[in-house]
């Protein structure tokens, strides 16, 4: 059975990266981590990462949390038989492998891992 190895970060799913970052930075004091362009934004909030998703990062209208796995395939398998909902099927993004479920409440989640080697 997989298992966690760590809750990543709360993603925030943002029509416009720019206005969201400026309020999050300036508004709430957040600090930047990280940017990717137009697409994607990590801020500290203390020990919890906020991630800001907009355009093609954006993985659902719904807040999520990720949670990084070893083996993300492995995983989806697992959490699919437990009683999860693939919502979108593993993909190698530009900093992971990933893929969006949903509990069996309905609620989003995004399981993460290394991108395998080829």
């Amino acid at each position: 059975m997989a298992k966690v190895i760590k809750a990543g970060m709360v993603i925030q799913p943002v029509a416009d990266l720019e206005t969201t970052l400026a309020f999050y930075r300036d508004a709430l004091g957040l600090e930047l981590q990280f940017r990717d362009g137009d697409r994607f934004a990590a801020l500290r909030a203390g020990s919890t990462t906020i991630a800001l998703a907009a355009g093609e990062e954006r993985l659902d209208d719904r807040t999520l949390v990720s949670y990084k796995v070893e083996d993300v395939d492995a995983a989806i398998d697992d959490f699919i038989a437990a009683g999860a909902e693939l919502v979108r099927a593993a993909e190698d993004g530009p900093h992971e492998r990933r893929a969006v479920l949903r509990d069996p409440a309905g609620n989003p989640f995004v399981v993460y891992g290394s991108v395998p080697a080829s």
